[in-house]
């Protein structure tokens, strides 16, 4: 199992960005998977995520009406569309997968939630 995490960069407070994740050694429909992000001297956080079992997407609070995850099963890659971006989404984002769908109750926005991981892409929200 393999993800490959990409897209970051530097933009501007309100603009957007694309992130993806090319995945290898498994079909994106038989596990869950997610992003996360990482802060400078924070601990990393969910920040969206698809289950395995229906399709149905989760997101964090502070990035619901602004992010939009999905995937591409053909390609085999996770995107993740960040809009109306702000300085406080600045971190490292990652990709990660797991074979256990979310259920009721599921942490998925916790690190240890998920077992596999890609390295990590840059995202800069600044003027």
């Amino acid at each position: 199992v393999q993800l490959q995490a990409s897209g970051g960069g530097l933009v501007q407070p309100g603009g957007s960005l694309r992130l993806s994740c090319a995945v290898s050694g498994f079909t994106l429909d038989d596990y869950t998977i997610g992003w996360f992000r990482q802060a400078p001297g924070k601990e990393r956080e969910g920040v969206s995520c698809i289950s395995r079992s229906d399709g149905s997407t989760y997101y964090a609070d502070s990035v619901k009406g602004r992010f939009t995850i999905s995937r591409d099963n053909a390609k085999n890659t996770l995107y993740l569309q960040m809009d109306s971006l702000k300085s406080e989404d600045t971190g490292d984002y990652y990709c990660a997968a797991d074979k256990s769908p979310v259920r009721a109750g599921s942490a998925w926005y916790r690190r240890a939630w998920f077992e596999y991981w890609g390295q990590g892409t840059q995202v800069t929200v600044s003027s």
